[in-house]
């Protein structure tokens, strides 16, 4: 879904960082409670009860496997109403008040002057994207991938996949050890590494389980397109080394 702007060049040749992918809900906005209370008074409205815990199972996740979820708990009504209903109650809340995650804005706005495109891939619908993006410079996002555009949504790679494949279409060599996916929740990290992409985790609603090896940041405050080029060029000469230890054992 491409958006109005003008957009500046990429990064160019010589800048390991040619793009990012942003997620929305917990990443760019903190929108997580808007859903949590319309899933809880969608429930409420049928007769059931819905825990904060079975509500945290879902952040991150494809609308449809939420709105199966909620309809196990006793919701009746068809997976499609089960997101307009939920997506037009977060919408409403949204356009009175946009909760702004700590240096979201920020960022974007200085990958916007440095050239660096960015896109969104996110679960919500597209009403919901368009509506937090409406809030944001024209031009911030170069297109939205919404959970509406895909047949798989996160944890699969399908909506990273579809966000590059997209944007290789207008930015010429570009590589996804180039690219960064934010994301806060693990089906979106999972999503965008199962995608190839280098994954940044920005942590916010719930806890990631402990890997190692997962670039994680506590915060975006006070971090800058510099920091987003030292990960990329750090998985670029990482992937490198790899290919000729490879090639060495051969």
């Amino acid at each position: 879904m491409s958006l109005p702007g003008s957009f500046l060049p990429s990064g160019g040749p010589g800048s390991p960082l040619q793009a990012v992918f942003w997620d929305m809900d917990g990443t760019i906005v903190d929108t997580e409670p808007y859903w949590i209370q319309a899933e809880k008074d969608l429930v409420a409205a049928h007769g059931g009860t819905w825990t904060d815990e079975e509500a945290e199972e879902l952040v991150g996740q494809a609308l449809t496997f939420s709105a199966h979820r909620l309809q196990q708990a006793g919701v009746d009504l068809s997976v499609e109403a089960v997101i307009s209903t939920l997506t037009d109650r977060v919408a409403r809340q949204v356009r009175t008040d946009v909760p702004w995650r700590p240096g979201a804005r920020e960022l974007l706005e200085e990958l916007a002057d440095s050239g660096i495109p960015c896109a969104m891939v996110t679960m919500s619908t597209a009403v919901l994207a368009r509506a937090i993006a409406s809030h944001l410079p024209e031009g911030t996002f170069r297109f939205l991938v919404t959970g509406d555009m895909v047949k798989r949504g996160k944890p699969h790679p399908e909506p990273y996949q579809l966000a590059f494949d997209e944007l290789a279409q207008s930015v010429p060599g570009l590589a996804k050890s180039r690219c960064i996916a934010i994301e806060d929740s693990y089906p979106g990290y999972t999503s965008a590494r199962a995608a190839g992409l280098t994954a940044l985790a920005v942590p916010h609603f719930i806890p990631l389980p402990p890997d190692p090896d997962r670039i994680e940041w506590t915060t975006l405050a006070g971090r800058t397109v510099s920091d987003l080029q030292a990960l990329t060029a750090l998985s670029t000469a990482a992937q490198r080394s790899a290919a000729q230890e490879s090639g060495a054992q051969k």
